[in-house]
């Protein structure tokens, strides 16, 4: 198949009316490259003018936040405009400089936040993040219960998130309810146990991520799109079920969102990591079998990210029907022009050859890290290079994200004097 007749490199029509050139997208990746205001750094810009070069039809943010008192890590942007906007605005330029969209990833990490960045995170219940082995009981805090006003400001700090996101020059903004974090947190009967409006019933328990979405669309313009990401199941008994998900899907059908993002997995099952490619259907795709039973619910269009690795398994996705995009991350990691060269037919498979590692806790962490290298390296304006220690490079990558965490409280301290938000737990109802 010629790159021309390739239906990857056909545009795509979302139904808000924006179009992206190609159906190839580069996934949200972590980048914690904020500078210490916690403001998009140049490394950032960089990384982007870098992918905003390599041919994708879209670009997905990493983790931008929308609460300065909860980030999933201490490197990453805290989404705020107070005489901050150029950041954001160069930023939004950066990815958009070859044609393709950048969407801005919105999130709230709920009650995966590490120890030492928060000891009491907020959650909709109090229950910790449970990962095996006692070298990870003090990883994460345990978590408070969220109140009713409480969950109220962080909907609307999610919509002040999309509305900074539109002012600043991106197409669109994805809304994070997946990997455990905490709409996901939310959606699961394991970690909601509210009894309250929030709780209880699937439809108590989507409210939240429905309200948020609802709350943007109302606010922003009919050309800034909006997406959502969602776990196909967080792959724990008794947690958020495949069943739950297409009932999520129908809910969010009537939202007309332009683009839904299939996933999986959080901190204490991490399926999102997946495994190296074997080179089958199954074992590279493997969020694909959901997207194909979502495929007679969904009535929007979808993009599944997971272990995509060679072409015509992309390209039977798309002509398939079970997807409108095609998600990949770690490649745009390791190579930047990924999508430049599978669309031109340089390149026919992205191989990510990260060694894994027996414990499966540390083989996600280690790869993490080993992907946050590369995004430095690029931001540097350096090639991608696996380093020679994943565990060397992940003790770096902890020893960095202390640092990091010191400049934040320091951060917090100043951010709090000057009042720009207060902190929701002394926050006195309007």
């Amino acid at each position: 198949m010629s790159a021309s007749t390739s239906p990857l490199s056909q545009p795509l029509r979302l139904p808000n009316g924006q179009v992206l050139l190609n159906r190839i997208a580069k996934a949200s990746m972590e980048e914690s490259l904020a500078d210490d205001d916690f403001l998009p750094g140049e490394q950032m810009i960089q990384l982007y003018k870098r992918w905003g070069q390599g041919g994708a039809g879209l670009l997905l943010t990493g983790n931008a936040m929308i609460d300065p008192y909860a980030i999933t890590g201490p490197g990453n942007v805290i989404v705020r405009d107070n005489g901050s906007l150029d950041r954001f605005k160069r930023w939004a330029e950066a990815g958009k400089a070859g044609g393709s969209k950048i969407w801005m990833q919105i999130s709230h990490p709920g009650r995966q936040v590490f120890g030492f960045i928060s000891e009491t995170p907020v959650a909709p219940s109090a229950v910790k993040v449970n990962i095996p082995g006692r070298m990870f009981a003090k990883v994460f805090g345990t978590p408070r219960a969220l109140t009713g006003d409480e969950i109220k400001k962080i909907i609307e700090r999610f919509i002040q998130a999309a509305l900074v996101a539109e002012k600043a020059g991106f197409d669109g903004v994805e809304v994070h309810a997946a990997h455990g974090y905490l709409l996901n947190q939310f959606l699961s009967p394991l970690t909601n146990l509210r009894e309250d409006q929030w709780g209880g019933s699937l439809e108590n328990r989507a409210r939240i991520l429905l309200e948020i979405v609802n709350g943007i669309q109302a606010q922003t313009k009919k050309e800034f799109s909006v997406g959502v990401k969602l776990n196909s199941a967080d792959f724990q008994g008794g947690g958020f079920r495949e069943e739950d998900a297409i009932q999520v899907i129908e809910m969010l059908n009537k939202t007309n969102i332009d683009l839904l993002e299939i996933s999986g997995g959080n901190y204490e099952s991490p399926a999102m990591q997946g495994g190296e490619s074997n080179g089958t259907k199954k074992r590279e795709a493997y969020f694909l079998e959901f997207a194909k039973k979502a495929r007679s619910t969904a009535k929007m269009p979808l993009m599944s990210t997971g272990g995509f690795r060679s072409k015509s398994v992309m390209e039977e996705a798309i002509t398939s029907g079970a997807l409108d995009v095609v998600g990949l991350a770690a490649p745009f990691a390791f190579e930047p022009d990924s999508a430049s060269k599978l669309l031109s037919g340089n390149l026919n498979s992205v191989e990510v050859k990260i060694p894994n590692l027996s414990n499966s806790t540390f083989n996600s962490l280690s790869k993490m890290s080993a992907i946050r290298l590369q995004l430095r390296r690029i931001g540097q304006g350096k090639e991608p290079k696996l380093p020679s220690s994943l565990i060397g490079n992940l003790i770096l990558d902890q020893i960095r994200s202390r640092r990091n965490a010191k400049r934040y409280k320091k951060f917090l301290k100043v951010f709090e004097f000057q009042n720009t938000f207060k902190k929701p737990s002394e926050t006195k109802t309007q």
